[in-house]
């Protein structure tokens, strides 16, 4: 591993290092000055618009497929409650993350603030579930992508490795040229997916009918079924899983907080705005989707928007055309997902967690390895397995730690340092976040009644990675990387409290 860094125990956090987060920078001749030198970002790309539609891209493949299997685990009441509280589970997560995000805006992101609050197990925790999330995603997100190019006879292609290899390379590309460009492209894309759900809202409407919300068999063995419930009250906490679909990712966001203009101020903007179109999204979706056709056609269709739109009849205009939306908004699922991937693996090397040569920067400012490295393992995934539902759902596994462990950092911060400058406040203050931690661990729990088997997949990977923290990475720790100098800027000022 590179050695061109001072370690935790050769250097020390600067002294005059702003509280939110910024840092004073060293002499340019210092050893600390050429190693961040080498592992900058480029400051400034993105605006709040930007950062909207970044935390809309992580998310919006979800509503074109994947939460109607939901039904099939809770039926429509179960699945609409599970939402509702995943719904209340991310609102109190965004706003607690736009608190955390404007006092440390960087790109360690989760890491960062779970450094600050928690330390380094604490840090190095939430990292590596964010990383099992956005490593994952987009492996799985690429099969389906495959899955839409074949379905849609697009270029003769059939799903396979040569599609995932091109969504990889081209996608990659793009980042590789700058964020900038590549969240401007991001931006596009979304917009004509979002654009596509909500005429698919304005058509499935048309035909809405309240009785088939309803229409799927009683399992009259469940507790508390009904025809609401038909599999019980089990099946709401069952359905939990797919209810995130119509949020998971847009925790993400904070992650740009280093490549940002004016973040103190964008970031719990954006963060506030995209959380408010996605809820907007979810209900438009889900209402119009399993009212115009039907609770049961939908609950295992892999495309569940045109199997509303046209049943087992002939395809439409409209369905056509969401069927190709649903194209563009796996794309934009796909393309910011790497991006969010990159910038946690690079706060993580940056810091000496990983690999410090996975974090240097090109003449572009773009972590090149950061984005090659996981996109190559992704690939391999997908290539190798072809299974993507399986990875989503490890996925998910990674995302419900990564939750629990960044509420329960801002909860440590209000109680541990209240006189801390916060640009921005949580409403609610630790209600909120506490009510996030709290449905973070049911959403957890209710991996293993979903797929057992990704939840032991990913908890292995997860003892693996603890493993090489604990005998080697925590003692290579690099003291003047940002997220490590703000937590030991804490530890100081704690010290010079003391009697």
């Amino acid at each position: 591993m590179a050695t061109d860094g001072p370690t935790a125990h050769e250097a020390t956090a600067a002294p005059g290092a702003p509280p939110t987060g910024g840092t004073t920078p060293p002499p340019p001749s210092s050893p600390d000055s050429d190693y961040l030198k080498r592992r900058a970002l480029r400051r400034g790309s993105a605006g709040w618009l930007l950062l909207t539609g970044l935390g809309v891209a992580y998310v919006v493949s979800g509503d074109f497929s994947g939460w109607n299997v939901g039904l099939s685990k809770g039926g429509f009441g179960g699945l609409a409650i599970a939402t509702l509280l995943m719904g209340v589970m991310y609102a109190c997560l965004v706003f607690a993350l736009a608190e955390l995000s404007a006092i440390l805006p960087t790109a360690g992101g989760g890491y960062g603030f779970a450094r600050r609050a928690l330390g380094t197990w604490g840090g190095f925790l939430t990292g590596t579930a964010i990383l099992i999330e956005y490593i994952l995603a987009p492996a799985a997100i690429s099969i389906f992508i495959g899955d839409y190019v074949e379905s849609l006879d697009l270029f003769g292609l059939t799903s396979g490795w040569p599609v995932y290899l091109a969504c990889f390379v081209l996608f990659i590309g793009i980042h590789l040229w700058g964020v900038g460009e590549a969240l401007r492209f991001s931006l596009v894309v979304t917009a004509i997916a979002v654009a596509a759900l909500l005429i698919f809202a304005v058509g499935a409407f048309t035909e809405f009918s309240a009785d088939g919300l309803n229409d799927i068999p009683v399992d009259e063995g469940a507790l508390g079924a009904n025809s609401w419930l038909p599999f019980g009250l089990l099946g709401i906490w069952s359905a939990f899983p797919f209810g995130m679909w119509f949020f998971l990712g847009v925790e993400g966001v904070p992650l740009a907080a280093e490549e940002a203009k004016d973040p103190v101020r964008s970031m719990p903007r954006a963060l506030s705005i995209a959380m408010g179109v996605l809820v907007l999204l979810a209900m438009l979706t889900f209402f119009a989707a399993t009212g115009a056709r039907g609770a049961a056609a939908v609950q295992d269709a892999g495309n569940p928007l045109v199997v509303a739109l046209q049943g087992d009849g002939a395809a439409t205009g409209l369905s056509r055309f969401v069927n190709y939306a649903g194209l563009a908004g796996l794309v934009a699922s796909f393309f910011s997902l790497i991006y969010a991937g990159s910038r946690q693996l690079f706060a993580l090397s940056r810091a000496g967690y990983l690999p410090r040569f996975l974090s240097l920067t090109s003449r572009r400012k773009a972590p090149y390895l950061g984005l090659l490295i996981p996109g190559a393992i992704g690939f391999a995934l997908a290539a190798s397995t072809g299974n993507g539902a399986r990875m989503l759902n490890i996925a998910v596994f990674g995302a419900t730690i990564s939750y629990a462990l960044m509420a329960l950092s801002h909860v440590v911060l209000r109680r541990r340092e209240p006189e801390l400058p916060r640009p921005y406040r949580t409403p609610g203050g630790v209600a909120t976040s506490g009510t996030a931690l709290v449905l973070a661990l049911f959403a957890l729990v209710a991996t293993f009644l979903v797929d057992v088997t990704a939840a032991v997949i990913a908890l292995v990977v997860y003892v693996v990675a603890l493993g090489y923290f604990a005998l080697y990475s925590r003692h290579r720790l690099v003291a003047s990387a940002p997220e490590e100098e703000f937590a030991a800027l804490a530890a100081a000022e704690a010290e010079l409290e003391r009697p």
